[in-house]
């Protein structure tokens, strides 16, 4: 347990000092509303995908948003749509979707009763951790209903399983780069990450 926490301390330390600054442009959400229209192909009009390929960013915590838009603006996080779309946000743009997005309500994931064995193994680790790797719980920096802690750390609850399994595969990988979560990822098996994906799209504050 000492050893988890001391790995989560470290890392946490990492993401906070590597991490894109936030922005300190002040977000207007009737702007930003305004502004969402570049984003409802993929992340639906109030920010709630319908296509489980693409995060939920609806009420998500203040401050996130526009430091991923900020990321992918730099190419400190890639991808390809995204960059295509923040070539031309200002920081004042970011900072105004990161208002409309945050003030939004998020819909949550059900679970069907087939999969309530794999929710029960994913709550325990999002509880408790993995104490064999050293791997911390997962509520200690997204929070016990997986509101997140702005700026740095993401609301996770209602979130698509999909996506998801999409970014912890990817955190496994190191095709998404970030010190705090491929040290954490990378000891999850496919079993264990697909558990953690369909408790986090239930939680809910």
């Amino acid at each position: 347990m000492i050893r988890s926490y001391s790995l989560l301390l470290t890392v946490a330390a990492a993401v906070l000092l590597f991490n894109p600054a936030v922005s300190q442009a002040e977000g207007d959400i009737e702007a930003g509303k305004a502004k969402s229209a570049l984003c409802v192909a993929c992340h639906g009009v109030d920010g709630n995908s319908p296509v489980d390929q693409f995060p939920k960013i609806a009420g998500q915590v203040p401050g996130y948003v526009a430091v991923q838009l900020q990321a992918y603006k730099t190419g400190a996080r890639e991808n390809a749509v995204m960059l295509g779309i923040v070539g031309s946000l200002s920081e004042q743009d970011m900072a105004d979707l990161d208002a409309y997005y945050a003030s939004q309500a998020p819909s949550i994931e059900g679970v069907s009763e087939e999969d309530m064995e794999e929710v029960l193994a994913g709550q325990q680790l999002y509880r408790a951790g993995y104490a064999g790797y050293d791997v911390p719980a997962c509520m200690a920096c997204h929070g016990p209903d997986g509101s997140g802690i702005p700026p740095h750390y993401p609301r996770l609850g209602g979130q698509h399983v999909a996506y998801t399994e999409m970014q912890l595969h990817a955190f496994k990988s190191g095709a998404r780069k970030n010190v705090e979560m491929q040290a954490i990822a990378h000891p999850l098996t496919g079993e264990q990450i697909r558990q953690l994906a369909l408790y986090i799209s239930a939680l809910q504050p």
